[in-house]
């Protein structure tokens, strides 16, 4: 019997931020190391955008702001080993896990994984604040404007509860 093994594709939202260092070229390695990873083909890049930082309390003025943006991919890997992947590459960048919300040379995060919708203690998906963050919502909206997000509907939509539109 000869069976063909067919790789499964998925689309993927990622959402990408520093606030500290040189953030446009951690920027630039981190797209660079997505691209050229095993699995991954990037498909859109949003324009960057500059935002306060967040913490648990709320905004923060005084400290660094983010630069942030949003990538698609096309991924043949699953969700643990893309934010495993994810996880490889924040670290080679400087990444340190301390304080929750603290500032960061990188954070990648998966915003979205082919509508899947679970929850374990390392990953959730969609992720659980995407649709009340406007760094992730403006980024996305601009390379995706139809886009839904799961479990909260039209991106467009909730960017525009967000900023009172």
């Amino acid at each position: 019997m000869n069976v063909q093994l067919r790789r499964i594709e998925a689309d993927a939202v990622i959402a990408i931020g520093s606030n500290l260092g040189d953030r446009a070229a951690t920027f630039s390695a981190a797209l660079r190391a997505l691209a050229e990873a095993d699995g991954i083909e990037v498909t859109a890049i949003s324009s960057p955008i500059e935002t306060v930082a967040v913490r648990p309390d709320g905004e923060d003025p005084d400290a660094p702001a983010y630069l942030n943006a949003v990538v698609l991919v096309r991924t043949t890997l699953a969700p643990r080993a893309l934010l495993s992947l994810l996880n490889d590459i924040e670290r080679e960048h400087g990444r340190v896990r301390g304080e929750r919300w603290g500032d960061r040379t990188l954070d990648l995060d998966i915003i979205d994984y082919a509508g899947l919708q679970s929850s374990s203690a390392d990953l959730t998906l969609p992720h659980p604040r995407a649709h009340e963050r406007t760094f992730v919502l403006r980024p996305w909206a601009e390379v995706a404007p139809e886009a839904v997000l799961p479990g909260h509907g039209r991106i467009a939509d909730l960017l525009a509860t967000l900023e009172g539109r």
